[in-house]
């Protein structure tokens, strides 16, 4: 369990890493905000000068005080830990400036940065403080959707960078927004690469056996019944990663070449043979 949690550690600083090279890279050497907590700090970089590491520490601090309860103590140690990390690598690389011509280019670059890093964050159960906390305190206590409050904290940072941007700029703040939420979900979707397999065959215990014992891979039976004839069928259920699934259907087809097979696409796992803290291996990247 200590080593795990000191992977989770390293991968929230890792990808924190990569959001504040991003940021300073793409964002700020091109004039583009962001949305939330870190897109004040790039506004206060482009209106007074001031350091986003500083700004981004000093804005997250009364937040932290403010959602310590709602937060829960290992959310909150984690928080800390990735603000804390955020605040470095932007003041660390506040020299590293890579400005482009093209600002789509430079948009895309951006959010592309930002979302791998905050998808490797919360891939890993860490936060970088600022709005989520925000969001966190007003679903419990007005019942307001966090989604939703993001999303209007966004959009109210991006149309008060009007002030400081033209136009352009702040359209393409949006498109590296919207690239980083995309690159967000995909981070965090490709990290558990699982996939399901439902099974209707009249040679259940032959296809069970075979994924069990040539995959290694539980295997559930389920009681379904046909709606057409009404007949009673068993139904396996399974979850293989993803480099495993054309052995698994080729598995099942040699076992009963009139299955029928269903598969389809597992956003998270967690249990045996899934999570880096159990014993037996991982799911296969």
């Amino acid at each position: 369990m200590r080593r795990v949690k000191i992977i989770e550690l390293l991968a929230i600083a890792v990808g924190t890493a990569i959001m504040g090279v991003g940021i300073n890279a793409f964002n700020i050497a091109n004039n583009l905000a962001e949305g939330g907590v870190t897109g004040v700090a790039i506004l206060l970089k482009l209106a007074l000068g001031w350091d986003p590491g500083v700004t981004t520490l000093i804005v997250n601090l009364p937040l932290l005080a403010l959602g310590w309860r709602v937060l829960g103590l290992r959310s909150l140690l984690y928080t800390i830990w990735g603000t804390g990390c955020l605040s470095l690598a932007l003041w660390l690389g506040g020299r590293f400036r890579l400005p482009l011509e093209d600002l789509l280019l430079a948009a895309l670059a951006a959010g592309v940065c930002v979302g791998v890093g905050l998808g490797v964050v919360f891939r890993f159960g860490g936060t970088t403080g600022g709005v989520d906390i925000i969001a966190r305190i007003l679903e419990r206590k007005l019942g307001f959707k966090i989604g939703r409050t993001m999303f209007f904290a966004d959009v109210c940072v991006i149309g008060v960078s009007l002030v400081f941007l033209r136009p352009e700029q702040a359209m393409y703040t949006v498109v590296a927004v919207f690239v980083g939420t995309r690159i967000i979900d995909l981070v965090q979707d490709a990290a558990y690469s699982a996939r399901t397999i439902t099974v209707v065959s009249e040679r259940a215990d032959e296809v069970a056996r075979r994924i069990m014992e040539d995959l290694g891979r539980g295997v559930t039976r389920l009681r379904g019944q046909g709606a057409y004839t009404g007949a009673e069928r068993t139904v396996l259920f399974a979850v293989v990663g993803r480099p495993e699934l054309g052995r698994a259907k080729r598995l099942v087809l040699a076992a009963d070449p009139a299955a029928f097979i269903s598969v389809g696409v597992a956003t998270e796992v967690l249990g045996e043979g899934f999570t880096l803290d159990n014993e037996k291996r991982p799911l296969a990247p």
